[in-house]
């Protein structure tokens, strides 16, 4: 079996990386968390526009998500900031990291003092966790403890053509070698409902491919009416595309073609190995968060107008449709699959991918990494303000 260099953590999960992150319990403790990482950039910093102000599911989700994040096996340590009086309590986020076993920290703006001192104090302790992080070193890791998320963004009609079928490819080989793929956007397997769910391990996981999918296209006509059809990007159209469906056709295979073991909902960690669906929205930051509370170490993510969104603290790989495009966005861009157009097949390209990754988890930056195209987070939110 193939290995990685990976971090072992002390609840049995494993990084591919080895972060100290700033994550705020709350918006409004997004400015104090922010001026902690200008003065230490080796942390990572984790802003959201969530902590307050949702209520039912949406504060569920959001929970899930936050608690998920400081549980993920690519950080080492967490430092938590909270304000003092947000809904999602920073000692929850505490406890959480805590239970994962990670070297954590909190500060609490109302209670520290105001902004500046809890900077200061802020500060202090990142320095103290990025020292402990420094003294875990990587080794050998079986690729089966690999979870790897799987994102197409800025599509166009090449990249079900070339790119997704290619990561297809090197999704087959990880999933033979017992890890992880987590095919999301459930917006984006409307219309091939029938076609994932022949690829469903049981009778179970088939019709819980048919009813979350059923439900994300009956939302999508709740919402849009006559013009369901056309829920996709102006630069999906511009592209080439024409409709959903089509869209959705080329986004499926991106997951090979293996069995689909399990459906789990947003911000869910997996259960069992091999093909994973998680339910989920459409817009990619959304689904990058989701995939990242699930556990992913590694995202791949697929694109042909051209995304250079990554992730705070998982390396994203791009990989672009077409050699134009990937010759205009170079510095963004991983793998060109538009060779594919030129004469190389599938499978080369799909090998391609398979090393970059492997070198990826082994520690070489991603385009996105270099580029430091963290953005910011965005949790799924289905519309409970109060």
């Amino acid at each position: 079996m193939e290995t990685f260099l990976g971090y072992e953590r002390s609840d049995s999960s494993v990084g591919v990386r080895n972060h100290v992150a700033v994550l705020p319990s709350v918006a409004c403790a997004n400015g104090v968390a922010a001026a902690i990482v200008r003065q230490i950039p080796e942390a990572v910093l984790l802003q959201h526009s969530i902590g307050c102000g949702r209520g039912g599911l949406d504060n569920e989700v959001h929970t899930r998500t936050l608690e998920n994040l400081c549980r993920h096996p690519n950080l080492a340590g967490v430092l938590v900031v909270g304000l003092g009086c947000e809904v999602l309590k920073s000692e929850q986020l505490e406890q959480a990291a805590a239970q994962a076993s990670k070297h954590v920290q909190r500060v609490v703006i109302q209670e520290e003092g105001g902004s500046r001192r809890t900077t200061a104090r802020g500060v202090e302790l990142v320095r103290e966790l990025v020292a402990r992080a420094k003294e875990i070193k990587p080794g050998a890791v079986a690729l089966d403890r690999l979870i790897v998320g799987l994102e197409c963004g800025g599509s166009d009609a090449f990249s079900g053509v070339t790119a997704n079928p290619a990561v297809g490819r090197a999704c087959d080989h990880l999933v033979d070698q017992g890890a992880t793929v987590i095919l999301t956007e459930t917006t984006e397997m409307i219309g091939t409902a029938h076609i994932l769910s022949r690829r469903a391990a049981n009778v179970e996981v088939g019709a819980q491919i048919e009813e979350i999918v059923g439900l994300q296209e009956q939302k999508c006509v709740d919402v849009l009416g006559p013009m369901a059809e056309l829920v996709i990007s102006p630069g999906n159209m511009d592209g080439g595309m024409s409709n959903i469906r089509e869209k959705a056709l080329g986004c499926i295979v991106k997951a090979g073609t293996r069995p689909i073991q399990e459906v789990i909902g947003y911000a869910e960690k997996p259960t069992r190995r091999g093909v994973v669906i998680m339910n989920g929205p459409g817009y990619d930051t959304d689904s990058l968060t989701g995939m990242a509370a699930a556990g992913a170490q590694v995202m791949i993510f697929t694109t042909g107008r051209g995304n250079p969104i990554g992730f705070p603290m998982v390396p994203v790989i791009k990989v672009i449709s077409t050699t134009q495009a990937f010759q205009r966005l170079e510095d963004d861009m991983d793998v060109n699959a538009g060779v594919v157009l030129e004469g190389q097949s599938l499978e080369q390209v799909g090998d391609q991918i398979s090393d970059v990754l492997l070198r990826v988890a082994n520690g070489e930056p991603t385009k996105a990494e270099i580029n430091q195209q963290d953005g910011i987070l965005c949790v799924y939110t289905q519309g409970t303000s109060l």
